[in-house]
């Protein structure tokens, strides 16, 4: 479980009991009201000044009418992947309360607003650990107005000492332009992220389409957060708008993912069940400039409406409505709308008229210029081009819907002396010499139906952007091994799962693997980086995973006891041909150590692919038995002895079932098995 520190060793509770003492509002030393915290390198845009809430609006407080995404509107800063994650965070009551810890008590008291010591804290997650971060309320502003990130309600300060929190944690305010989405989602949850890249995926095909958007709405139903973007091409398209209203290079929060039902008043029609449409409801962090195709808040273009068709005609003007009276009857019933409903149900997309009442209610659908807009699965994969998924994988021991269980590795990519327990930095699978001299970890998966997500990160670097340092390409290889290994590779084996290979602060991977025992390294993509990494596994069932340090058996210190003199890899493909159906395992013997294939359904083809490792000291044959399965006992078909001398490289033999010895009936079918030996037992 992660533990909290306290960033720069300030502590919240001292602090404010200090000040609540003396009288006195705190002022942090650690982050000052000066330019050092405000930029690394640029100059401020004008004349700044720092001023604490009280001197900004008469009643200052943390949240105004609670806390929403709508409350968030981005400043001067390129932060939109902060903001949007804001927004998202906003919506998910028990995130925020954990981001903001103990909001009651940081709230101003209205009635007694000398009880305010100016400091509140919040908390982020980093690393594998949460951090709290202590900061005072003296905020950046210009003509009276904050400058950053801010409310829509001029006396709500949530969002801007969030930002600030942040600010001091990255470095200085410069620190947050530019980054990602996903990045932000991490700190705020301590979950897992995924980028998922829609231009990889044929949108064109509706199957293809419709699965994206029942995994989206899964997702999201599992509480993950999300926030998505339109890559630039270049940098003068960033922030350019397309002629459908959306920014390029801008990050938007996804807010809801909805089934919406249409409305269908033909005769019957329940017998058929309702049509439905796919629709994202998302958020523009500038809190402004929506989009404007099919379902758009839309624009007062026509008046008056059509009387058979009240709900779906637009206004002209402002102007317009003024004229009207307060109160209009509704032609298909005695309800009245007054001006004000008017405007808000006018001035919209016609494609709103399809709409019900009762599921735009559920929409909780407005028409304002907010930076929220609703569009159709089908214009939101034709527009943008990648999804940010935070995945909040529950492994609290306190949960009674605990699904996932997590461990957990602290490591490092270090160059030392070749071959040496220090030689760890061997970069990706493209460097073959090198690649297994990575950090390695072995796992069993019990079974096809367990899965495994893999989360690699590395240290935060973006206090040390302006330096120069950038993160390192990072990803993860799965090779599928020995079901006996204990000892780290040193020949490339068969490759289960590969992530992809991304310059930034975590990579993912997710495997739904077969039974057996593989191995994973973590690695960045070149040879020769030194860094720290994290590595994070869950699986829905408890899988132990544990590093390989040590390069073979050791050899023995007792003159009596032989130590290895041949490492021979066995790998037992299966048995093909068979002249009728059966269930066969097999097990393969060698110096008193045993390993047992599983037992496939029954069929003609038996696939086992079982991997052994064997560290042989006489050099004696190696036995694999095959085994029928039967109601009352298994029955042993027969034995093959396999001598395994030292090859160079791997070796092919298959034999005839028939000629297995001890066979105790005729069977048709061929057995094929591989292997490797080496008379150095370092080298497998």
């Amino acid at each position: 479980m992660a533990k909290l520190e306290k960033f720069k060793k300030q502590d919240y509770y001292k602090l404010k009991k200090h000040h609540e003492r003396s009288g006195t509002l705190f002022t942090d030393p650690l982050f000052p009201a000066n330019e050092a915290s405000l930029f690394f390198t640029r100059r401020p845009p004008g004349r700044i000044e720092w001023k604490r809430p009280g001197e900004l609006c008469s009643n200052p407080n943390l949240f105004v009418e609670g806390i929403s995404a709508s409350d968030v509107h981005q400043g001067m800063l390129g932060n939109c992947w902060f903001v949007a994650a804001c927004s998202v965070l906003a919506g998910v009551k028990e995130l925020w309360h954990k981001v903001i810890p103990s909001y009651k008590e940081q709230e101003w008291d209205t009635e007694v607003p000398a009880l305010h010591q100016g400091i509140f804290h919040f908390r982020f997650w980093r690393f594998g650990n949460w951090i709290d971060v202590v900061i005072d309320d003296m905020l950046p502003t210009c003509n009276g107005k904050l400058i950053f990130t801010h409310s829509k309600s001029r006396n709500e300060f949530w969002c801007a000492l969030l930002e600030k929190a942040y600010a001091k944690l990255n470095g200085c305010y410069e620190s947050l332009d530019g980054g990602n989405l996903s990045d932000a989602l991490v700190d705020f949850t301590g979950g897992v992220s995924e980028i998922m890249d829609l231009t990889t995926m044929d949108m064109k095909d509706g199957i293809v389409r419709k699965e994206l958007f029942k995994s989206l709405l899964k997702k999201k139903e599992g509480h993950a957060l999300m926030c998505c973007a339109i890559q630039a091409s270049s940098e003068s398209e960033m922030e350019a708008r397309t002629d459908v209203g959306l920014v390029k290079g801008h990050a938007y929060g996804i807010t809801a993912i909805r089934k919406v039902f249409l409305k269908d008043t033909r005769l019957f029609a329940f017998l058929r069940g309702k049509e439905k449409i796919y629709m994202v409801r998302l958020r523009n962090p500038w809190g402004e400039k929506e989009w404007n195709g099919s379902f758009s808040d839309g624009s007062l273009e026509s008046w008056p409406p059509p009387a058979h068709d009240l709900c779906s005609c637009p206004l002209k003007s402002q102007r317009e409505l003024a004229s009207i009276p307060s109160r209009l009857p509704h032609p298909n019933g005695p309800f009245l709308f007054s001006s004000q409903d008017l405007m808000k149900l006018y001035s919209r997309s016609p494609e709103w008229s399809k709409i019900t009442s009762s599921e735009r209610e559920k929409l909780g659908l407005t028409f304002e210029d907010d930076g929220e807009f609703w569009m159709t699965f089908d214009d939101f994969t034709d527009n943008f081009t990648e999804v940010s998924v935070c995945y909040l994988l529950n492994t609290s021991i306190m949960s009674l819907n605990k699904t996932w269980q997590e461990q957990r590795f602290f490591g490092a990519w270090t160059k030392g002396v070749h071959n040496s327990a220090y030689d760890r930095s061997g970069g990706c699978a493209n460097y073959p010499d090198s690649f297994l001299r990575n950090p390695q970890y072995y796992f069993d998966s019990p079974g096809e139906s367990v899965e495994i997500v893999v989360q690699l990160m590395q240290r935060d670097i973006r206090d040390k952007r302006h330096k120069g340092v950038e993160n390192a390409t990072i990803g993860i290889h799965a090779l599928r091994v020995e079901l006996n290994r204990r000892y780290r590779l040193h020949t490339l084996l068969e490759t289960a799962a590969v992530s992809d290979y991304i310059k930034t602060r975590a990579v993912l991977l997710r495997m739904t693997l077969p039974y057996g025992r593989y191995v994973m390294l973590p690695t960045t993509f070149k040879p020769g980086v030194e860094t720290d990494y994290l590595l994070r596994i869950f699986s829905t069932t408890y899988i132990e995973a544990q590093p390989l340090k040590r390069e073979a058996p050791s050899p023995s210190i007792w003159p009596c006891i032989s130590s290895p003199k041949l490492a021979t890899h066995v790998l037992v493909r299966g048995i093909s041909g068979l002249s009728k159906k059966m269930q066969a395992y097999c097990i393969i013997r060698c110096e008193g150590t045993v390993v047992r294939s599983t037992t496939p359904s029954e069929s003609t083809e038996l696939h086992w692919n079982i991997g052994a490792l064997f560290y042989r000291k006489t050099g004696k044959p190696i036995k694999i038995q095959v085994w029928e399965r039967r109601m009352l006992r298994d029955v042993m078909l027969g034995h093959f002895l396999m001598e395994a001398p030292v090859s160079e490289g791997r070796k092919r033999i298959t034999t005839d079932l028939r000629s297995l010895e001890d066979h105790d009936m005729p069977t048709e079918g061929k057995l094929t098995i591989e292997y490797m030996t080496s008379d150095d037992i370092t080298s497998i």
